[in-house]
C-alpha cells in the first residue's frame, strides 16, 4: 500500500481530454463523389464478410464501423505555416477508398479542409514529402540552393499521384507493385512488393532489386545500393535485392532507415545519403557483383530486367506490373552520369509522365520479357510458358538499355545483438530532457519498448549508437512538445519517461485509472479492429496476398486472442467495471496524443509543458546547462512532478512552487524557513489531494499557530489602524533558539547539494540577463530573494552587498540564515567559473564607458543571450573593437560550460582603450549591420532599459542619417527608415504590377471619357506624369495628335463652279491625303504607351481600331473611300493596322505575368485583322514575353504562310533573343534564307520581305558575336545578283540594306579585331560594294546559283552601288563603332571635287557623313562649327547659307547637285549628334540641332527650294526632327512638340506618309513610354536605331522597297528605363524630391554635380558617380553607383519608384513650393517661447505615428483645473517637440522614464536602484570618449544634443544625494563603510548613493587599503566638480571623525 501512495504521489496529470474522431472521416461522408465510391465499392469486395449494402439492411452500426475502418486511415502532424512561423494546430491526411482529404485544425480553432483530392482507383497510401529541386541550373550565382517543394504523394495500384503546395501536379507510373512508400529527407523510397510465393528463381540470375528511390516526380525510379562494410567481406556496393528485409521506419533527421530482416529476425539501422559518384561508376562497371557471386550473369542484365518488367501485363497481376518503357526511351540519349534531372535531359520525358502510365505498355505483348520465375506464376494471370524466346528478348533487348544510375545509398550503422524479436510494430526518436537522443522500437509480442541511445560523432560525419534498454510496454508514442515519451504498460496504466528515466504515471481526468483492487481473471475482449489503422499500417486487407508477418497486415496476429491467453501478463490484466481501458496510443503531435479505448471510441489528451512561466524557464534551463546530465534529468523528473500533480498551481504560484521544489532539492527544510512556508501555493491544490498532503496528523498542532503568525494575514492584522488603537502588542514568533540552529541545517544528502556554488552562480547569471529586460521586473524581485538566501549561505558577502544595492527594501526583510557546516562546505563542488566579486553587467558597462579595464563577462550559450548581445555591442561602439562581433569567441565573453574541465578564463584585464582610427559612421553601420544578422529587432530594443540601449539607439541615429541604399529591409527597418525598408521589401518581391498607388484617372473631360476609351491611351499613368508636366496640358495634346481611332474632319470647301460629284470626289481626295497621316500615327502612339500597361491575364488585350474614314462639317456627313469614286490603292492600310497591333502590344510591360496560352488566346477570328495580330506578336518579341511562347505554336503560324504574320514572328522572336547565338531560332530563321540553306535543298518560296525579316533577325540573334560562318554569308548577300528566272529581282534595295544592317550587327564594334576574319577583307569588300567597282568571284557553296546572270536586269561585271551603297556604308559604321578609326573613316568623307559629287548620289552622302561621324564617335561636338566642318570645301565656298534669297549663277558647277549634297551632309552630321546624345538633354546639341531644324523650316518656304527640291529639304528636316526627339528623348521638351505640331499639320503637296511616319517618330520619341523612357547610347542601342531611324522613309504606305517598314519599331531595343519617380512612403503617392547627381569626370569634363526636381529622368548609369535624395524636407538618401549599377537598375526597371520620407515639420513641393509654411520656418519666428508656441494640435504636420499623436492627445493637451499638474504638461509638450524636431521620436519614453526616475529619487520613493543605473549609465555614455570625439566630428546631430535636459537631470540628481547626505545619510553612510547596519529608513538612499557614485564594499576597501584612494571620491562623472567631492568630505568629517574613516 505504501508503493501505492508512493505512486500516488507521482501522478502527473495530463491536460483535458476530448473526443477524437478523424476530421476527415465526416467531410468524406460529405464529398460530392462519396454516393459514387460507395457504390463502387460493392461491386470488387468479394473478400469482405459483407458490404456495405448487406451492413446497412441489417442496420448494425457495429458493422458499418468495422468496414468502414477497414477502409480508413489517418496521420498527423504538427501545423506547417508557408511562412515558418510558429504555428500551433494539428493536420490530418484521411485516407478512405478513392478519396484524400488534407485537413487543419486544433482544439481552439475549428478545423477547415484544407485540400481533398479524388483518385480512379483506391488509394493504398497517403503521405506528406519534401522534393529539393537543385537550383544551380537556373542560376549560377546563388550557388546550389535548393528550392524545397512541399508536396503530397498518393500512392495508388499503378502509379503514385504528386500534388506540390504551388498546383503543380506530377503522375509517376510505377514499374513494379509497392509494397510502402516512404517520406525521406531527398525523396521518396519505395519497397517493391514480394509476392510470398517467390521461389528463388531457377534459371542463375541475380534476384531484383527490392528497395527503390525517387528524388523528384519527374525523375526516374533508380534501385537503392549498399556499401556492405568488413563483415561480409571486402567492401563493395550492391543493389538492395535481399526481399526479407523489410522497412520499419525512416527518419528525415537524422536521416535514418530502420529495417528488420524477417530470416534473421534482426532490427537492423541504416545511414541514408546520396551516392557518391565513384560508387555509382562501381555499381554500373560491376552489377553482377551485386547478386551473389555464384551466379555470374552478363553485365547489364539487371537493367534490362528492370527495363523490361513485365510489359504489357494486366495491371494488379504480377509483382512488377506494367513497368513504363518511358524511361528507356528518354534516357536513352543522355550519358548515364549526367543526374536524371529531367527537365534538363528531356522535355519529352517531363511530357510523357504528365500523361497516363498506359502509355507505358509496349509493343511486345504477350510475351513476359522477363520471365522471373518458371514455376510460380502470380495467381491471376495465366501461365506463360517458359519458352526460349523470353530469353533470347532478353539478349536482344542488351544493346538498347543502359543502366538505370542509383541516386541513394545506404550505410550500415548498427544491428541489434542477436536476440530473436518479431517486427517492431511502432518506431520513433525520441529526445530526453537533456537532448540525449533514443530510437525506440516496440516489440509488441514482447510487450517491450526498446530504447538505443545515439549520438553524432565530434565530426559529425556519422551517428554512435549506445546499449539498448527494455522499458516493458505495450504501446508508446513520443511526446515531442516537452522531450519525452509516453508508455502504456501491459497494466493499462500510462506512464511517462523522459529517455530511459520515469517520470511518473500519467492520471487522466474523466478516465479512470485501472485499480489494482478489482483482479479479475477475464481476458480482454479482442476484437480484429484493434488498431486497424495506424499510420504504420494504412493497407486495407483486400489489397492481395500479404504475408501474415509483414507489418503491413491490418490485423497483427499478436493481438489475436489465442496468443492473448499464452501470454505471461494476462494475469495482471485488470479492468474498470466500465470495461473502458486504454488499448492504444496514436497520432502524438507535439504534446498532443490520441488514446485508444477499448470501447472503440479515441480521446485525444495533452500532456502539460514542463513549465509555462518565463523566469521557472529560464531557471531550469541555466540549471539543466550547468549540471552533469544524469543529475539534471532526475532535477527535472521532480520538479516535472511536483509541478503537474493533478491539480496542480494556477500559473501565479508557479515560481514559488519551483522555490520550493529546488531549495528542497538542495537539502534545504522548506517547512523550517519561514519565508519559503509562506510561499502560497496550498491554496490552489485541489481539495482531494490537499488532505493527502497534510496526512501526518489529523489534528491540529503548534506549527499551525506559528504558521498562522508569520503569515501575510498576520502581517497586515498587526499593520491595522485598530490593532494600534488597541495597542496589542506584537506577536513575536517564539522558536526555542536551540532547535533553531539545528533544524536549519542543510541535508548533504539530497540530489542538488554539491552543485549549490554552481546553480547559485547560473541564477545570478540569469538574474543579470533579466535585468537587461525592462519587461521581467517581477521576476527579478521574485529571484533575488532566492538568491539572497543562498548567498547568506554560503557566506559570499560581496553578493550580498550586491543585491542590497540593488534591491535596498528586499533584502532587509529576510534574515534568517542556515548553518552550513565546515565539513559541508567541503562536498560542494566550487566550479572554476564561481567569481568572488558579483558579476554585474551594468557595473561592466560602466567600465567600459569609463574607459577602465574590463574582465570578460561570464555568460551562458543559449541562455544569457542578450547580455552577450550587449557585451559585444558595447565593445564595438564605444571600444570600437571591430574584431569582438566577427567570431564566435569573443574575449569579452567566456562561455559557462557543465563539464568539469569548465573553461579556465583567462582572467588578463582588457585595456579599453578607445580605437578612433575607424571613421565613426562605419563602427554605426557594422553595430546596425550586426544586431540585424543576429536577428535584433526594434521589439527587442524597447524591451531593453533606456540606459543600456542608449548607445545602439546612438548607432541607429548615426545611420539613420546616412544610410546606404542598398542595405537589407530589416536593417532598415530597425533604423526606422521605412522608405528605406520598404524600398527594400519591394525589391525583393517579384515584382507584378508597378506599385505606386492606384492610377488616377486623367483630367479630361468626362464627356470626352466614352469615345476616349479606345483610342490606346488610356492607362498611362497620368498622376507621375502630371509631376513631370504639371504647367500645362502636353500630355492632353499629345493624345490628341496621336490618337487615330476616331473619324478625321475633312474640311473642303465648295467652290460655286463645282458639280457635287466633283466635290465628293474632291473630299475624298482629301481623305485620302489624310489617311496618309492617320495610317504614320499608330508608330508614334506605340513610342508614347510604350511598356505603360499590365494586362489581365484572363481578357483579350484591347487594340484600337485604326479608322480611315473621315466627317465633312458642317453636317458632319460620314467621307469614305470605299465608295469607289476614286482610285484607292490597294492593300493601303495593310501596313498601317500592322503597326497598330505592334503598338498594342508594346502597351504591354516586360514585367507582365502572361504566358504562352494568353498570347495564342488573343489571336483573333477575322481573317482582317491577321495583320494587326502580326504586329501584337512583333511587339510581345521586343518586350522580351515571345519566349514564353511554345515552339509548337511558333511552327503553327509560321506554316500558315501568312506574310505579316512571318515578319512579325521571325523580328520578334530575334529580338527577344538578342545576341545570344540560340540554335533553334538560327535553324528558324535559315529556313527563309535560301544563303543559310544547303546547296541541295528544295527551293522554298518565301515572300521577299519576310526574307529581309529574317536577315534582319540572323543579325539580332549574333548581335556582337562576330560570328564567321554568319559574317561571310551576309557579306556576300550584300552584292546577291538578281537570279535568272525574276528572282531577286524586286525590291533588292531591301535586302541589300538587312544585309548590311545584319553584318553590322554581328561584328558590333568590333574594328579591326575581328578575330579569324582576315581573310574575309570585310571592310576593303564593303568599300568596294560603297564605291563600285569589278564584281568579285563569289566564293562560297551558292556560287552555282549565280552563274547565269538574270535575264531582265543587265548589270554587268560591275557591282550596282545603288543597291548595295546603303548597306554597307552602315555595315562599315557599325563595325567601327566608337573606335575613332581615322583610315576607315577617310573611306567616308564626303569627296570633294564636282567630278566626284556627281558620282555619288546625295542620299548617300548622309549615310556616309551619319557612317563617318559615327566612327569618329569622341570628335563629335555640339555645336555649328563641328556640323559644318563636315561640309567639303567646294560646297563650303560654292554654296550660299541655306536661306538666301536668289541664286548665282555658274557655268562649271551644277548648283543643283552641291545644294542637294549640302543639305544631305548637314543632315548626316545632325542625324549622328542626335545619336552621339540620344537621350542626353544635352542643352548645347539641343540649340545647335534646333538652329538647322529652324533654317531648314525656312528654307522650304524660300525661292531657292526648287534647286535643292522639295522632296530632299523635308527628308532633311524630318532626319533633323528625329535628331532633335532623340536627344530630348522622353523629356516631352516644348519647342520639339511645338515644332513636331507643326508638321502633323502639314499634309498637302508633298508630305507622303513617310514623311509622316518620321513627324509622329520624333513626336513618340519626345514622349517615350510617356517620359518614363529614355534612349540609350550603348552599341546595341545604336544598331537598333540605326534601323529604327533609317533616313530614307517610305513614299506610301505599302513602300518596303529601300527599308523594310517593320524594322521602325526596333527603337524598342534602344529605350531604357531612366525616370527616377519619388514616392512618399507614409501616402504612397508620387511627390516631388530634390535630387543631387554627381557625374564621373571624363575627357571632357571634370566631376560634376547638378541639382534636378524629381520625378526626372537620370542621365546615363555609366556617367554618374552618385546619386543622393537632398534634404532638408525628405531625409536623406545616397544611392553610391561607384560600387556597381545594378541596384539603381532594378530600381528603375520596377517604375523607378524610390520611396522617400518627409522629415519632421515639413510639407511637400506640391504643397509649400518656397518651404514658407514649414512648421519650423514659423517656429523661428516666435522663438521667444519655444516650448508654449508649439500646440500638441500641430503634430500631424510633423510625424505619422499615430502613438505620437495619442500621446499628444492625451498628455499634452492642458485641461480645466490642472493646478500643479501645468508643469508636466509644459515638460511633456517641450520634450515631444524635441523628439519630433530632432527625429527621434522613439526617444520619446527615454525623456519621460528619465524624468520619472528623477522625479521618485527626489521624493526619497526609490525602492530599487535600477533606474539610477540607467541614468548613471546615460551619463556615462556622454561623457565617454569615444562619444566626445563623435562629436567633435559632427558637432550638430545626435540624442539629447540640443537640450538642458540632461544636465537639469543630473544637477537634480546631485542636489538630492547631497541634501540627503547633510540631513543625516552620512552617519549612515559612515556606519555603512565600517562594516555596520545602517538604520533601516535610510537604505534606500544609502543604496541610491553608493550606486551613483560608485562606493566599493566595505570588504573592497578593508582589502585595498591605501589604493582605494579615489574610493570615495565622486567617481561618476568628471564634470562633477571639486565642490561636489568638498561637499561629500565635509559634512562626514565634520560631524563623526572617526578614526577608521580616516584609515584609508
Amino acid at each position: 500500500m505504501s508503493d501505492h501512495c508512493d505512486e500516488r504521489a507521482t501522478m502527473i496529470a495530463a491536460g483535458d481530454l476530448q473526443e477524437f474522431a478523424p476530421r476527415g472521416r465526416e467531410q468524406s461522408r460529405r464529398h460530392p463523389s462519396a454516393l459514387s465510391l460507395q457504390l463502387r465499392r460493392l461491386q470488387p469486395a468479394p473478400e469482405l464478410c459483407s458490404s456495405d449494402g448487406a451492413a446497412g439492411l441489417v442496420g448494425s452500426l457495429r458493422e458499418v464501423s468495422i468496414h468502414d475502418r477497414h477502409r480508413e486511415s489517418w496521420q498527423l502532424r504538427k501545423g506547417i505555416s508557408d511562412v515558418g512561423d510558429e504555428v500551433d494546430y494539428d493536420e490530418e491526411l484521411y485516407v478512405a477508398s478513392n478519396v484524400v482529404i488534407w485537413s487543419k485544425g486544433s482544439r481552439s480553432q475549428a478545423s477547415a479542409v484544407y485540400k481533398a483530392f479524388t483518385v480512379d482507383s483506391p488509394v493504398l497510401q497517403a503521405l506528406w514529402c519534401d522534393f529539393t529541386v537543385p537550383q544551380e541550373k537556373l542560376d549560377k550565382a546563388d550557388g546550389s540552393e535548393e528550392i524545397v517543394e512541399k508536396c503530397i504523394c498518393i500512392l495508388q495500384n499503378s502509379c503514385i499521384n504528386v500534388h506540390s503546395m504551388e498546383g503543380k501536379d506530377y503522375i509517376a507510373a510505377l514499374p513494379f507493385q509497392v509494397a510502402n512508400v516512404w517520406p525521406t529527407k531527398y525523396g521518396l523510397l519505395f519497397e517493391r512488393s514480394s509476392s510470398s510465393h517467390e521461389v528463388p528463381p531457377s534459371p542463375p540470375r541475380e534476384p531484383l532489386p527490392t528497395m527503390f528511390s525517387m528524388l523528384h516526380p519527374l525523375d526516374e525510379i533508380t534501385p537503392l545500393v549498399w556499401k556492405s562494410g568488413g563483415v561480409f567481406g571486402s567492401s563493395r556496393v550492391q543493389y538492395v535485392a535481399d526481399h526479407t528485409l523489410r522497412i520499419v521506419f525512416l527518419s528525415a533527421e537524422p536521416s535514418i532507415v530502420m529495417t528488420y530482416d524477417t530470416v534473421q529476425s534482426l532490427h537492423t539501422v541504416w545511414a541514408l545519403r546520396r551516392v557518391k559518384p565513384e560508387e555509382q561508376s562501381l555499381v554500373l562497371k560491376f552489377p553482377e557483383q551485386a547478386g551473389t557471386p555464384q551466379h555470374m550473369a552478363t553485365s547489364s542484365s539487371l537493367t534490362a530486367h528492370l527495363r523490361s518488367l513485365s510489359k504489357g501485363d494486366s495491371p494488379g497481376g504480377s509483382p512488377f506490373q506494367n513497368y513504363s518503357s518511358i524511361h528507356s526511351q528518354s534516357r536513352s540519349s543522355s550519358s548515364p552520369t549526367l543526374q536524371s534531372r529531367s527537365p534538363t535531359i528531356s522535355n519529352m520525358a517531363a511530357l510523357s509522365r504528365s500523361h497516363s502510365p498506359a502509355l507505358g505498355v509496349h509493343s511486345f505483348s504477350g510475351v513476359q520479357r522477363f520471365n522471373f520465375s518458371s514455376s510460380a506464376q502470380s495467381p491471376r494471370r495465366p501461365s506463360v510458358p517458359h519458352s526460349p524466346n523470353s530469353v533470347s528478348n532478353d539478349s536482344f533487348l542488351v544493346p538498347e538499355t543502359e543502366p538505370i544510375v542509383p541516386e541513394l545509398c545506404i550505410d550500415h550503422l548498427w544491428t541489434e545483438t542477436v536476440e530473436k524479436n518479431s517486427q517492431a510494430s511502432k518506431v520513433f526518436i525520441s529526445t530526453d530532457l537533456c537532448g540525449q537522443k533514443f530510437l525506440c522500437f516496440l516489440v509488441e509480442s514482447q510487450l517491450r519498448l526498446r530504447c538505443v541511445k545515439f549520438q553524432e560523432s565530434n565530426d559529425k560525419s556519422q551517428l554512435i549508437f549506445g546499449s539498448v534498454t527494455n522499458i516493458p510496454a505495450k504501446d508508446a508514442a513520443p511526446v515531442e512538445g516537452i522531450d519525452t515519451l509516453l508508455v502504456l504498460e501491459g497494466s493499462g496504466n500510462l506512464v511517462l519517461y523522459s529517455g530511459v528515466v520515469r517520470v511518473g504515471k500519467v492520471f487522466i481526468p474523466g478516465l479512470p485509472a485501472p485499480s489494482l483492487t478489482m483482479s479479475n481473471p477475464m481476458p480482454r475482449p479482442s476484437t480484429p479492429l484493434d488498431s486497424v489503422s495506424t499510420p504504420a499500417k494504412p493497407l486495407n486487407k483486400h489489397l492481395g496476398p500479404l504475408e501474415e508477418s509483414v507489418l503491413l497486415s491490418p490485423v497483427p496476429e499478436l493481438r489475436d486472442s489465442s496468443k492473448l491467453h499464452d501470454s505471461p501478463y494476462v494475469e495482471d490484466c485488470t479492468f474498470q467495471q466500465l470495461g473502458t481501458f486504454i488499448q492504444a496510443l496514436r497520432d502524438p503531435v507535439h504534446n498532443r496524443v490520441t488514446l485508444e479505448l477499448s470501447n472503440n471510441t479515441m480521446v485525444r489528451i495533452s500532456i502539460p509543458e514542463i513549465a509555462t512561466s518565463e523566469l521557472v524557464k529560464r531557471c531550469l534551463q541555466g540549471v539543466k546547462a550547468i549540471l552533469p546530465k544524469e543529475t539534471a534529468v532526475q532535477m527535472l523528473v521532480k520538479w516535472y512532478n511536483a509541478y503537474n500533480a493533478p491539480g496542480g498551481p494556477s500559473y501565479h504560484s508557479e515560481w514559488n512552487l519551483f522555490v520550493t521544489c529546488l531549495m528542497n532539492m538542495m537539502g534545504y527544510n522548506t517547512e523550517r524557513l519561514c519565508w519559503t512556508r509562506n510561499l502560497d501555493f496550498e491554496g490552489s491544490l485541489s481539495p482531494v489531494i490537499a488532505p493527502k498532503k497534510a496526512r501526518p496528523s489529523e489534528t491540529g498542532s503548534d506549527e499551525d499557530w506559528e504558521y498562522l503568525l508569520s503569515s501575510d494575514y498576520h502581517r497586515n492584522f498587526e499593520s491595522h489602524p485598530i490593532a494600534k488603537a488597541l495597542r496589542l502588542d506584537p506577536l513575536e514568533v517564539s522558536t526555542p533558539k536551540d532547535d533553531f540552529s539545528q533544524s536549519l541545517s542543510l541535508d548533504n544528502s539530497t540530489l542538488l547539494f554539491s552543485h549549490i556554488p554552481a546553480i547559485f552562480f547560473v541564477l545570478h547569471l540569469i538574474y543579470e540577463e533579466l535585468k537587461l529586460n525592462s519587461l521581467m521586473g517581477e521576476g527579478l524581485r521574485s529571484l533575488v530573494v532566492l538568491l539572497v538566501q543562498l548567498a547568506r549561505d554560503l557566506k559570499l558577502e560581496a553578493y550580498m552587498d550586491y543585491y542590497y544595492r540593488d534591491y535596498p527594501a528586499l533584502v532587509k526583510t529576510s534574515r534568517q540564515t542556515c548553518i552550513i557546516d565546515q565539513v559541508q562546505t567541503g562536498f560542494m563542488l566550487h566550479p572554476s567559473f564561481f567569481s568572488a566579486e558579483p558579476p554585474s553587467i551594468f557595473q561592466w558597462l560602466s567600465s567600459c564607458l569609463k574607459g577602465e579595464g574590463v574582465q570578460p563577462y561570464p555568460y551562458l550559450p543559449g541562455i544569457c543571450e542578450r547580455s552577450k548581445l550587449v557585451v559585444l555591442s558595447v565593445a564595438l561602439y564605444i571600444l570600437g573593437d571591430e574584431s569582438a562581433v566577427l567570431n564566435e569567441a569573443s574575449h569579452y565573453l567566456y562561455k559557462i560550460t557543465s563539464g568539469r574541465d569548465a573553461l579556465t578564463p583567462s582572467w588578463q584585464c582588457l585595456e579599453c582603450s578607445f580605437k578612433p582610427s575607424t571613421s565613426v559612421s562605419s563602427l554605426a553601420e557594422k553595430l546596425v549591420l550586426w544586431m540585424t544578422s543576429v536577428g535584433f529587432t526594434l521589439r527587442d530594443l524597447e524591451s531593453l532599459p533606456f540606459g543600456v540601449a542608449l548607445p545602439i539607439r546612438d548607432a541607429i541615429y548615426q545611420c539613420r542619417e546616412q544610410p546606404a541604399s542598398d542595405w537589407p529591409e530589416a536593417v532598415c527597418l530597425l533604423i526606422g527608415r521605412q522608405d528605406l525598408s520598404k524600398q527594400a521589401w519591394e525589391g525583393s518581391l517579384q515584382k507584378g504590377k508597378s506599385s505606386v498607388g492606384t492610377v488616377l484617372s486623367s483630367d479630361i473631360p468626362s464627356a470626352a471619357e466614352s469615345e476616349e476609351d479606345e483610342d490606346g491611351m488610356n492607362d498611362m499613368n497620368e498622376e507621375v506624369m502630371s509631376l513631370i508636366w504639371s504647367e500645362d496640358l502636353r500630355v492632353q495634346e499629345v493624345r490628341r495628335l496621336l490618337q487615330s481611332a476616331r473619324p478625321v474632319r475633312v474640311n473642303v470647301v465648295q467652290m460655286p463652279e463645282a458639280s457635287d460629284h466633283e466635290y465628293i470626289e474632291e473630299k475624298e481626295n482629301r481623305l485620302l491625303q489624310l489617311c496618309q497621316r492617320t495610317m504614320a500615327l499608330p508608330v508614334g502612339r506605340g513610342m508614347f504607351t510604350l511598356f505603360s500597361y499590365h494586362p489581365v491575364p484572363t481578357e483579350q488585350l484591347p487594340i484600337p481600331k485604326l479608322n480611315l474614314t473621315g466627317r465633312a462639317p458642317p453636317r458632319n456627313t460620314t467621307v469614305d473611300l470605299n465608295s469607289g469614286n476614286i482610285d484607292v490603292p490597294p492593300n493601303m492600310a495593310c501596313w498601317a493596322s500592322f503597326h497598330n497591333g505592334v503598338a498594342a502590344g508594346l502597351k504591354i510591360a516586360p514585367a507582365s505575368q502572361i504566358d504562352s496560352a494568353w498570347i495564342v488566346y488573343n489571336k483573333p477570328k477575322m481573317a482582317e485583322l491577321a495583320n494587326e495580330y502580326a504586329g501584337f506578336l512583333m511587339a510581345l518579341g521586343l518586350n522580351g514575353h515571345l519566349t514564353k511562347l511554345a515552339t509548337l505554336n511558333i511552327h503553327d503560324y509560321l506554316t500558315k504562310g501568312h506574310e505579316m504574320t512571318s515578319i512579325g514572328l521571325l523580328l520578334g522572336v530575334s529580338a527577344a533573343k538578342l545576341g545570344t547565338m540560340d540554335m533553334a531560332i538560327t535553324r528558324l530563321l535559315s529556313i527563309h534564307i535560301p544563303a543559310l540553306l544547303p546547296p541541295t535543298s528544295t527551293e522554298l518560296d518565301v515572300p521577299h520581305n519576310v526574307q529581309v525579316a529574317a536577315v534582319v533577325g540572323i543579325g539580332l540573334v549574333y548581335q556582337g558575336t562576330a560570328h564567321r560562318h554568319t559574317a561571310e554569308v551576309l557579306l556576300a548577300e550584300i552584292g546577291r545578283p538578281p537570279g535568272p528566272e525574276m528572282e531577286y529581282c524586286t525590291d533588292r534595295e531591301s535586302y541589300s540594306l538587312a544585309s548590311g544592317l545584319a553584318l553590322g550587327m554581328v561584328c558590333l564594334g568590333h574594328g579591326s579585331n575581328l578575330i579569324g576574319m582576315s581573310d574575309l577583307n570585310v571592310p576593303e569588300q564593303l568599300y568596294q560594294y560603297m564605291v563600285g567597282g569589278h564584281r568579285r568571284f563569289q566564293a562560297g557553296m551558292h556560287r552555282e546559283k549565280h552563274k547565269s546572270p538574270s535575264y531582265q536586269i543587265k548589270e554587268g561585271d560591275t557591282i550596282n552601288v545603288d543597291v548595295t551603297c546603303p548597306g554597307a556604308t552602315l555595315a562599315l559604321a557599325m563595325i567601327y563603332l566608337k573606335t575613332n578609326n581615322r583610315s576607315i573613316a577617310d573611306w567616308l568623307k564626303a569627296p570633294d571635287t564636282m567630278y566626284l559629287l556627281d558620282f555619288v548620289k546625295p542620299e548617300f552622302l548622309l549615310l556616309r557623313t551619319l557612317a563617318r561621324c559615327l566612327i569618329l564617335w569622341d570628335d563629335i561636338l555640339p555645336n555649328s562649327k563641328w556640323v559644318n566642318s563636315n561640309v567639303p570645301q567646294i560646297i563650303r565656298e560654292n554654296i550660299i547659307s541655306l536661306h538666301a534669297t536668289e541664286l548665282p549663277s555658274s557655268e562649271d558647277l551644277s548648283l543643283e547637285t552641291l545644294a542637294q549634297a549640302h543639305v544631305y551632309i548637314i543632315a548626316g552630321a545632325c542625324l549622328s549628334l542626335g545619336f552621339r546624345f540620344a537621350g542626353s538633354e544635352n542643352l548645347a546639341a539641343f540649340q545647335c540641332l534646333y538652329k538647322y531644324a529652324t533654317d531648314f523650316l525656312k528654307c522650304l518656304s524660300a525661292p531657292t527650294a526648287s534647286v535643292t527640291g522639295h522632296y530632299n529639304l523635308e527628308t532633311c528636316l524630318s532626319v533633323l526632327l528625329l535628331a532633335l526627339a532623340m536627344v530630348m528623348a522622353g523629356s516631352g521638351n516644348l519647342k520639339v512638340l511645338q515644332l513636331c505640331r507643326f508638321m502633323h499639320k502639314k499634309t498637302g503637296g508633298e508630305m507622303n506618309y513617310g514623311f509622316h511616319l518620321a513627324h509622329h517618330m520624333a513626336l513618340g520619341l519626345l514622349f517615350l513610354g510617356g517620359g518614363r523612357y529614355s534612349l540609350s547610347t550603348s552599341n546595341s542601342s545604336i544598331a537598333a536605331l540605326l534601323c529604327a531611324l533609317y533616313p530614307h522613309f517610305p513614299v506610301h504606305s505599302t513602300d518596303n522597297r529601300y527599308h523594310l517598314q517593320a524594322l521602325r519599331h526596333l527603337y524598342v531595343l534602344a529605350a531604357e528605363p531612366r525616370l527616377l519617380t519619388p514616392v512618399d512612403v507614409d501616402s504612397n503617392t508620387p511627390c516631388y524630391a530634390l535630387i543631387e547627381v554627381t557625374y564621373k569626370g571624363t575627357q571632357w569634363y571634370g566631376e560634376a554635380t547638378e541639382e534636378l526636381m524629381a520625378p526626372t529622368l537620370l542621365p546615363e548609369l555609366h556617367l554618374l558617380k552618385q546619386i543622393r535624395v537632398k534634404g532638408p524636407r525628405y531625409w536623406e538618401l545616397l544611392i553610391d553607383l561607384s560600387k556597381g549599377t545594378t541596384h539603381l537598375q532594378s530600381i528603375l526597371s520596377k517604375g523607378g519608384i524610390l520611396y522617400v520620407k518627409l522629415r519632421a515639420g515639413q510639407l511637400s513641393y506640391k504643397e509649400d513650393p518656397m518651404g514658407w509654411r514649414s512648421l519650423l520656418a514659423q517656429t523661428v519666428t516666435h522663438r521667444s517661447s519655444e516650448a508654449r508656441a508649439f500646440k500638441p494640435e500641430a503634430i500631424s504636420a510633423f510625424t505619422s505615428d499615430p502613438a505620437l499623436f495619442s500621446f499628444a492627445d492625451y498628455f499634452c493637451k492642458p485641461t480645466v483645473n490642472m493646478g500643479q499638474k501645468q508643469e508636466i504638461l509644459d515638460l511633456f509638450s517641450s520634450i515631444l517637440y524635441e523628439c519630433v524636431t530632432q527625429e527621434n521620436p522613439e526617444m520619446l519614453p527615454t525623456y519621460i522614464a528619465i524624468d520619472q526616475a528623477v522625479r521618485r529619487l527626489e521624493r526619497r520613493e526609490m525602492s530599487e536602484t535600477f533606474e539610477l543605473w540607467q541614468m548613471k549609465l546615460v551619463l556615462e555614455f556622454f561623457s565617454s570618449r569615444s562619444h566626445q570625439e563623435r562629436m567633435s566630428r559632427n558637432p550638430t546631430r545626435g540624442l539629447f544634443m540640443n537640450s538642458e535636459f540632461l544636465p537639469v537631470m543630473k544637477c537634480t540628481i546631485d542636489n538630492t544625494l547631497d541634501q540627503w547626505l547633510q540631513a543625516g545619510g552620512d552617519v549612515s553612510l559612515h556606519s555603512y563603510l565600517s562594516g555596520q547596519a545602517p538604520e533601516e529608513s535610510q537604505l534606500s538612499m544609502l543604496a541610491c548613493f553608493l550606486i551613483y557614485h560608485s562606493v566599493p564594499t566595505p570588504g573592497q576597501l578593508a582589502a585595498g587599503g591605501l589604493e582605494g584612494e579615489s574610493g570615495i571620491g565622486i567617481q561618476g562623472n568628471p564634470a562633477s566638480s571639486v565642490t561636489g567631492q568638498l561637499f561629500l568630505a565635509e559634512p562626514v568629517t565634520n560631524s563623526n571623525p572617526h578614526p577608521f574613516f580616516f584609515s584609508f
